[in-house]
This record gives C-alpha cells, structure tokens and sequence, in this order.
C-alpha cells in the first residue's frame, strides 16, 4: 500500500470519530416521520395487548425486539436490489462495534421488559408522560457520556418535562385502573421510571458508538446486532416462563378478538412498529445527537397521551392536562432554542450549500459547498 493510500485511510479514521456532518435533510425528515408512527403505533397495540386479554410479560418484550430480520432488507437491499451503493454490508464492523451492540443490546431487552411491566398495569397516557422523565437522564447521561453542553434551552426543557411528571405522580392516586391494586399500579409507576432512565443511558452510548459509523446502512448494521441480543434475551425469558405455549393459548382461548387478530395485530403488526420506532431512533441519534433524540421522543409522548384517550378513553382530567401543557411547552422551548441558535450560526459562518455523500468500495466521500468550520453535533448548536 503506497504512503499515499495509508495518509488517506489515517485522514478517513479521524473523519469518521468526529460528529457527523453528513445530514441530509430529506434522510432526517423520513427518519422523524417513521420515528413519528413507528411511537405512536407500538405504544397503542402494545396496549391492545393488555387491554383484550393478554397477560404475557415475556410476549410483550419478546415483540419489541423480535423484528430484527427486517433491518436486512435496509442493509442487503441497496447494494443487491436497487444496485445504489457499491458498499459491501458490514464493511469496517469491527469486533469494538460488535462487542458494544450486544452489551447495548442486552440492556435495550431489559429496558423493554421493564416498559412491559409498565405498559400492563398503566394507561397509555400516564405511562407516556411517567417516560418523559429520561429526557432528564438523557441530559445529565450525555453531559458525561458525550460531554453535551448543558444551555438554558435543554435544561429549561428538562425542568419542565420534570415538573410534568411530578405532578403526574401526585395526582396517579385517581387514575388507577378499575381493579388493580395500589400495590401493582406502583409497581407499573417505578417499572416505567426504570424503562425511561435505561433508554436515558442508551441514547448517549449509541451516540458514542456511533462517532465511529460513517453511513447510514452501518448504523442499521449496529441496530441489527442490538435487537438480536434484546431478543435473546427475551427469548430466554420466554423459554423459563413459557411464553411461547402462552402465545398459542392466548390466540386460542384467551384474546377476545380471536386468533386471527392476535397473531396480525398484537403481534406481527407490534413486531414490525416497534423495529420501525427503534431503527428510526438509531437513525435520530446518528444524524443528530442522543439529546435531540430524546427530545423528539418526548415531543412524541403528547401524541400519545391523546392517542390513549382517543383510543382507550383514558383519563384526562385536570392533572394530564397540565402536564401535557408542561411537556409541549418543553419541547417548544428547546425546539425555539434550537433554531435560534442554528440562526445564529449560520449568521456568523454562513450557510452551508449542500452535503453530497457517495459510497464506493466501503468508503465515503463527503462533499460540502462552502464550509468555513466542522459542523458541531446537533446539540451543541443549542
């Protein structure tokens, strides 16, 4: 290999460990909107499971995760179907990448036993904003983790996001479900702090994982790899528990709506929204950062707090209100702080003309009009 060639691999390594700059607006606007009903989506049929007879923890986790398989298509399909890159899957996924996804992994499955526990015994719409709380996590999480600059805008939308689920908590004694005991109404309550503190820790960590990606199909490579440990371990919970008998009585003999809906609905239908919201979270935080990627999470819990009332006709009374007000005014304040900043920016640097990435071989190309400065991590323009 000519000294030439070996400048030019030590110039791509440091390129790919900084915050990516590759951002193409159009990729982000499809990722938010298949984050969007990919949320909404898994958290109102992860419900219809409970609410139509289900009983199944380990069923519940086991489809959060068990879509993995369709990732192939977002890996395989542009080099072998639509011939649009060059690129081999899993060029440059190193054993590091390896290693760290399926430790991700193995938390993420946890996380997601946790929402399940949550998600059984809660309404949609407390649960929802109960996972407002990692928001709080996230930041302090990417404050070390990532070294996330901590600005009025972030900690002004994490204070009030607080605030919400406070005074959620103080008012969850009247929301309760119709014959469930206090007892199992907190465990739901602390199951979903849980949930939201574990998806706190993820986000940062993925954001640093991902400082060593440099294309989008390797993030969905390291996506893979996360969801098929999540799923190992839920299989092995449903193995000892026997979850997998459960889901055949469950369609049979148990799930009002038949056998037919079970197996299309609750299940298939969760199996493919819940891999379409946690790949499009990995997409988020790659093109972003873990921080906006949990801002966009909890913006998204408004949505479903109303999707539980429309659809399951949860309480709304005076407490939800406020909180769901509190939440919005969060995520409005962050949003506006955002855009002031990037306004800024772009004032003082100028705009960037566009960002055109190739890939050829295993590696990327980045060709940008005129930049005067290295574009920061998405947060850090806050």
């Amino acid at each position: 290999m000519s000294d030439g060639r070996v400048n030019a691999d030590q110039q791509q390594q440091e390129n790919m460990v900084k915050p990516p700059v590759k951002r193409s607006h159009t990729l982000l606007i499809v990722t938010y909107v298949c984050l969007f009903v990919g949320s909404i989506a898994s958290s109102l049929l992860a419900k219809y499971y409970f609410v139509h007879g289900g009983s199944s923890r380990w069923v519940s986790t086991w489809v959060q995760s068990a879509g993995f398989p369709l990732l192939l298509t977002l890996i395989y399909f542009p080099r072998y179907v639509f011939k649009t890159t060059t690129r081999r899957p899993f060029t440059r996924f190193t054993r590091r990448h390896l290693i760290f996804s399926v430790l991700i992994g193995f938390v993420l499955g946890f996380n997601n036993f946790l929402f399940s526990w949550g998600t059984s015994y809660l309404p949609v719409s407390t649960s929802s904003l109960l996972l407002s709380t990692q928001l709080v996590f996230t930041l302090i999480l990417s404050a070390i983790i990532v070294k996330q600059k901590i600005n009025f805008s972030n900690l002004n939308c994490v204070v009030l996001l607080t605030l919400s689920s406070v005074l959620l908590a103080l008012g969850s004694s009247r929301d309760k479900p119709a014959g469930l005991t206090k007892t199992k109404y907190y465990i739901g309550f602390v199951s979903t702090i849980g949930a939201g503190l574990l998806f706190a820790l993820y986000l940062p960590v993925t954001e640093k994982l991902y400082r060593s990606v440099y294309c989008y199909a390797m993030v969905m490579e390291v996506q893979l790899v996360m969801e098929f440990a999540a799923t190992v371990f839920a299989t092995i919970g449903m193995v000892f528990d026997g979850g997998f008998r459960e889901m055949v009585k469950e369609a049979n003999h148990v799930f009002t709506k038949g056998p037919t809906v079970y197996w299309t609905v609750a299940i298939f239908a969760n199996v493919v929204t819940w891999q379409l919201c946690f790949a499009a979270t990995s997409g988020i935080v790659y093109l972003t950062s873990g921080i906006t990627g949990g801002i966009c999470m909890t913006a998204l819990l408004a949505m479903n707090v109303i999707g539980g009332v429309v659809v399951y006709g949860d309480e709304f009374g005076g407490v939800k209100i406020v909180s769901t007000v509190l939440c919005i005014w969060g995520f409005s304040s962050y949003i506006y702080g955002m855009y002031m900043k990037m306004k800024k920016e772009e004032k003082e640097k100028g705009e960037y003309s566009g960002v055109k990435t190739t890939e050829d071989g295993g590696e990327m190309e980045v060709e940008m009009g005129k930049v005067k400065d290295d574009v920061a991590a998405a947060d850090d323009r806050v």
